[in-house]
């Protein structure tokens, strides 16, 4: 069936973008196979994070089907715009039916969007990844694209106001090569190695990150490690 909703909205992202006059560096997108299924596996630091990580896959010209919050399907502008562009939604007291849901699409050669964080990390750092990722790669043998974006919290993220206006902030982004299940392998053992290489990707976007706060008042949106007033992640002990 022919895609009617994705493309123009992708279109309108662009063009909100270019607004914004955003700075992207991208690299790695070439590792996005043109055809056949795929478990994209980023981490998530903002509400728009599935916006930024679709992008990484248009050159490959791939449209990526997220797996979402079942509310997200609810609310009355979002919700018939994610079921047209074929997102999946997920509800968690029934997460059986959309992981049937997404096996069912990378069987059929179709490109999965998983934040395996499930909510995002208000520390900006990685936080324990779930298993559902792997497992569905494993089950339908197909690879798993590591990515990291880095950014993205300083337009829209939890606990703080949109930021929306004309500021040019750079947005990075990092995609390894694909990560092919092992046989025998535990879909632990490939969460694990999922979750190292996406933190390699993401060190390698925050050195290459050209943007600094603006002032004492503007550190919020950096880790505690590297500086910034973020809240320290939740398993980290208070210093």
């Amino acid at each position: 069936m022919p895609e009617l909703v994705y493309p123009p909205v992708i279109g309108f992202a662009r063009t909100l973008f270019k607004t914004w006059d955003l700075r992207f560096d991208i690299e790695g997108d070439r590792h996005v196979p043109r055809q056949g299924g795929a478990v994209l596996v980023s981490n998530h630091i903002s509400y728009l994070d599935f916006v930024f990580a679709g992008l990484a896959a248009r050159p490959a010209k791939r449209l990526v089907r997220f797996m979402a919050k079942e509310s997200v399907f609810r609310h009355r502008i979002s919700g018939p715009l994610m079921r047209a562009m074929k997102h999946i939604p997920v509800d968690r007291s029934q997460g059986e039916h959309a992981y049937q849901h997404a096996l069912k699409a990378l069987r059929s050669g179709e490109v999965i969007g998983v934040f395996p964080e499930a909510t995002i990390s208000e520390s900006f750092t990685l936080k324990s990844f779930k298993s559902g990722a792997a497992r569905m790669a494993q089950e339908a043998d197909v690879p798993v694209l590591p990515l990291a974006l880095w950014g993205t919290q300083r337009l829209w993220t939890k606990g703080h106001k949109r930021d929306f206006g004309r500021n040019h902030f750079p947005i990075v982004m990092r995609m390894g090569e694909p990560l092919l299940p092992r046989a025998e392998e535990t879909a632990t053992a490939l969460t694990a190695r999922v979750k190292e290489r996406v933190q390699e990707l993401l060190e390698a976007a925050q050195r290459a990150y050209p943007g600094r706060p603006k002032g004492p008042d503007d550190t919020w949106w950096l880790p505690a490690h590297m500086g910034g007033t973020a809240p320290l992640p939740a398993d980290s002990p208070s210093p």
